[in-house]
């Protein structure tokens, strides 16, 4: 940066052919503007200017890089200013992250929300059920299911991941609807796979206000989470899943919940972002656009 700001200084020179007017174009002193010409000059091992208390002129290799250096710092200039408009302005990309389910279900409709309010935004997601580090692969906003992350990030609660039971009405009508907790042992249920370890994930119920684990009889078992709603639904057996995750099929009648007892708050949603001094506007208002909606998310 310190040779950059040498290098401005002198073109601001070569253009005025004065180190008075310079100081004046680049806001500082005159004083400031010499002593940069001299450390371009150390630095280069050459004489850039022939000074005079009356006349200062280019050298030879002075004029060689008065003539490469200005278009460049033209350009230089027009990219800073870019990016800063970029930083203000209500337009480019914002790079996402988010769970495949979350993605699909909850994410896509709030994507197209926005941009019918900002049309010139444009987005780049990646759908991923691993943490994903933002830092390195330059995400600007990732979302997250479960524990809140902690890996030096400002981290955001939208909403509660509440597990309920449920069964299409198809389901239903064939196999009857159990009343009690102990009755799903009667019953065909669904299941759903540890993603690392490949074992089933016991059922979670309340019991006197604390959480209880339960294993039911399963007779179809996924490690995504897109097939055990679509097996559900199909009537294949009762599921235990996320209510966020099925908000429209319950409102619809597609799903039936039962069984209040294993309606169960469990983990959280979490928007997560990199710490940064200056976030884009453009990103800094769909942050509030999420927070803003994130009630839907319950």
């Amino acid at each position: 940066m310190q040779m950059i700001r040498s290098l401005t200084m002198f073109v601001a020179v070569a253009q005025n052919m004065s180190f008075r007017k310079a100081a004046i174009d680049q806001g500082v002193s005159p004083q400031a503007v010499s002593k940069a010409v001299r450390q371009l000059e150390t630095h280069l091992g050459l004489k850039l200017l022939h000074r005079s208390t009356r006349h200062l002129s280019l050298t030879e290799e002075g004029e060689h890089l008065f003539q490469h250096a200005n278009p460049g710092m033209h350009m230089l200039n027009d990219a800073l200013a870019g990016l800063e408009q970029s930083r203000q302005g209500m337009d480019g990309k914002i790079r996402l992250a988010a769970p495949l389910a979350f993605g699909n279900r909850v994410l896509m409709p709030l994507l197209a929300q926005f941009q019918a309010l900002h049309p010139d935004i444009h987005f780049d997601l990646l759908l991923s059920d691993d943490f994903v580090d933002i830092v390195s692969l330059r995400i600007d906003i990732g979302f997250r299911t479960g524990l809140s992350p902690e890996r030096n990030v400002i981290s955001r609660k939208l909403g509660e991941i509440v597990s309920v039971v449920c069964a299409a009405p198809a389901y239903i009508e064939k196999f009857g609807m159990p009343t009690a907790i102990p009755e799903l042992q009667m019953h065909r249920c669904t299941a759903f796979l540890h993603p690392q370890t490949g074992k089933e994930l016991p059922w979670e119920i309340l019991v006197n206000d604390e959480v209880d684990y339960i294993h039911v009889p399963s007779v179809a078992r996924f490690n995504n989470i897109e097939a055990e709603i679509e097996a559900v639904k199909r009537g294949l057996g009762i599921g235990q899943l996320s209510e966020y995750l099925i908000t429209q099929e319950l409102a619809s009648g597609a799903l039936v919940s039962m069984l209040p007892e294993a309606r169960v708050p469990r983990l959280g949603i979490y928007m997560y972002y990199a710490e940064r001094i200056k976030i884009p506007v453009r990103v800094r208002r769909f942050i509030e656009f999420c927070m803003d909606k994130k009630l839907a998310l319950h």
